[in-house]
């Protein structure tokens, strides 16, 4: 149908509401969608339409001259392929197109199908299996609303021995695994200091576990190894039909199409909603830098189910920092082993190719995209991604996002982090198109919690290279590692680059720069951060890397992060201001990891208050980082000021229905948040 033609009708087709006289406000057109409508309906609240699609094409026809709203009803809405809002499906000429819930009405999105049809397969273990489309691979499985874990055993790391090749068995009861079948679905995870690293197995014989390249040498070689943790940390195997020894795990052959489930005793399977993702991204939008998508809002919006598949690869995932990968083979040394465990020239030569997780929400060449009260759950990767680099984007084309808010969300149960906002590249710090540059984006009020619980080395929210981030009045919690983290680069790619970086080798790969990178004047406000460091030990409840001139960290609560580092500024990290921020049992409550070369300088702490915890600041020549002002308070007994702070940080009142209100009175009490209580 011609696009004249198709306005027309779709203009027939729904409710449209004039705006009033003598007013600006642009006249709005609806369109509803509901499960169990038809897309032979006229998409109006009696007829609704069947399929996001079809009120798509609808939209396209509507945007030039409306602001169009299409209402969601509530149910499931199925994906058979990613939803996708490019250029054409913008608000134009100064209008708007918003895709919302209903009110009252909870619409779902979801890239899973329910599987049914169980049968018991071994009583003796209470293993059940179903039968799912052949082909179809997942690493995520949802039964009644909650993540289901891969079969897996767990091992010591003097059970095996690394070599060049995989590993070798030292621990006799470990001998079976080389009569195991399908090997090479068996894959090795290693929770390290600050890395979650996955490497999957090619073949077992005797004693010889021999592992899939090129992910084995690449996840041993750099920093906090599989061969060479920074301090030790959990070793397992997973993904294997004989694994399944505990209640609740999960194994699935795609090859066969059989999913197995070993059920908790007294449970059917088939009276369970029981979830297995099929897609591996759920909602794209982007355009191109000449041509972004805009004025697009989703509102009300939950979407669940999907799962992110490289780390069974032959690539595995070489994680080295915050779901950043090594994607491919690089050359290394003959002896990496031992030559290239804390770094080598040959390492600093990948870096710059690095890749990012997909997020199952992407954002990317947009200007003005609003979430708002929108949920993501049970989702296999990073939940939401605005601006990372191209290869994160399934579009792509990356990086470009200006004007985009992000307020009133929920985050929950992904395997991924909550938000990741920013790329790693080179065209992220220093864009070869100034159309490339990420700015202006805000992240108010959401509740991230109990997000990265599978690639547990992500924080809840983390921002790389973006220009004025305002992070506030956030909830992040229940996390493997980091809350908050701002920042990439180590110092490396600021002007004038860093000498550790020089004696490193990284120049011989890139130029020193002589200009700023677009991190700059940040905000990172009111947030109430707690639960954090769960398993990782390095990093910091909040957390910055490399030179952010103008960046402000300030009015933030941060607790219970297991007796690590309250406020962290690693590498590079210059020109912060750190103040007003209440930091309450913490190991170390302010650190920069600064060493005489790496020109983690001239930021300033002051102001804060903090019960527990060393003070490791450097300060004087050459770093001239200042401490002025900040409080150690006596236990509990926090002075009204801190307290104000801790009353302020978090979700605001009547912003989500997450947010509680509290009061202090004569004796400080447990606050309620989000469903917790914390300390005051």
């Amino acid at each position: 149908m011609a696009l004249a033609a198709l306005a027309a009708a779709a203009t027939a087709l729904t409710a449209l509401t004039p705006a009033p006289a003598n007013a600006s406000v642009a006249r709005v057109a609806t369109i509803v969608v509901a499960p169990e409508g038809s897309d032979r309906n006229q998409g109006t609240a009696d007829h609704p339409l069947a399929t996001l699609a079809r009120a798509q094409r609808l939209a396209r026809g509507l945007s030039d001259t409306s602001d169009v709203v299409v209402e969601l009803s509530g149910g499931t809405y199925r994906l058979t392929q990613p939803w996708k809002l490019s250029s054409a499906d913008s608000g134009r000429n100064g209008h708007t197109v918003t895709w919302r819930a209903q009110p009252g009405e909870a619409p779902v999105v979801s890239g899973g199908r329910r599987v049914t049809g169980w049968q018991l397969q071994n009583a003796a273990a209470n293993i059940y299996v179903a039968q799912v489309p052949k082909g179809k691979d997942s690493r995520q499985l949802y039964v009644d609303g909650t993540l289901a874990p891969r079969a897996s055993i767990t091992i010591s790391r003097n059970d095996v021995r690394v070599t060049q090749t995989g590993l070798t068995i030292v621990n006799p009861a470990l001998n079976y695994l080389a009569s195991l079948p399908r090997q090479n679905r068996i894959e090795v995870e290693s929770q390290n200091s600050f890395t979650d690293r996955y490497a999957p197995v090619q073949s077992i014989s005797g004693t010889t576990i021999t592992m899939q390249q090129p992910a084995w040498n690449n996840n041993n070689w750099g920093y906090d190894t599989i061969a060479k943790p920074f301090a030790g940390g959990t070793l397992l195997l997973e993904n294997s039909y004989s694994f399944l020894k505990t209640a609740g795990q999960w194994y699935l052959d795609p090859d066969a199409g059989l999913l197995y489930y070993k059920a908790p005793a007294g449970q059917d399977p088939g009276d369970s909603d029981i979830e297995l993702p099929q897609l591996t991204s759920l909602l794209q939008i982007g355009g191109t830098y000449d041509s972004p998508a805009r004025n697009i809002t989703i509102e009300g919006v939950r979407f669940e189910h999907s799962t992110w598949l490289r780390p069974g690869t032959s690539t595995g995932y070489a994680n080295q920092q915050n779901g950043a990968f090594i994607p491919s083979a690089y050359p290394q040394p003959t002896d990496f082993l031992t030559s290239c465990q804390s770094g080598c020239r040959l390492f600093e030569g990948a870096r710059n190719g690095w890749h990012q997780i997909p997020a199952a929400v992407q954002v990317s060449a947009a200007t003005e995209i609003t979430f708002t009260g929108d949920t993501f759950t049970h989702l296999g990767q990073v939940a939401l991604g605005i601006g990372n680099d191209a290869n994160a984007h399934a579009s792509g084309f990356g990086l470009g996002t200006s004007g985009i808010t992000v307020h009133g969300n929920t985050f929950i149960e992904d395997s991924g982090a909550g938000i990741v906002a920013g790329g790693v590249q080179p065209d992220a710090h220093h864009p070869s198109n100034p159309a490339m540059a990420n700015k202006d984006i805000t992240i108010t009020d959401n509740l991230v919690t109990k997000v990265a619980q599978d690639y547990k080395d992500m924080s809840g929210i983390l921002s790389t290279y973006v220009t004025h981030a305002a992070i506030e009045h956030n909830e992040v919690s229940d996390l493997a590692y980091d809350g908050i983290d701002v920042g990439w680069g180590w110092g490396a790619n600021d002007p004038g680059g860093s000498t550790d970086y020089k004696n490193r080798g990284l120049y011989d790969y890139q130029p020193v720069y002589t200009s700023p990178t677009t991190l700059s004047d940040n905000v990172i406000r009111y947030n109430l951060i707690h639960g954090t460091k769960k398993v990782f030990h390095d990093g910091g409840s909040l957390y910055n890397l490399s030179a952010s001139p103008g960046t402000v960290m300030e009015g933030n609560y941060i607790y219970d992060n297991h007796n690590t580092v309250g406020l962290y500024l690693d590498e590079g990290s210059r020109y912060l201001a750190l103040r007003h921020n209440v930091i309450q049992d913490a190991g170390v409550w302010a650190f920069t990891n600064a060493g005489g070369t790496n020109n983690t300088n001239d930021s300033t702490f002051s102001e804060n208050w903090y019960n527990t915890g060393a003070t490791q600041v450097a300060t004087g020549a050459p770093h001239n980082n200042v401490l002025s002002g900040n409080v150690k308070v006596s236990g509990a007994n926090w002075p009204t000021a801190a307290r104000q702070v801790m009353e302020q940080a978090g979700i605001e009142p009547g912003a989500s229905s997450n947010s509680r209100s509290f009061s202090y009175g004569a004796t400080p009490p447990r606050r309620l948040v989000a469903g917790r209580t914390r300390p005051a």
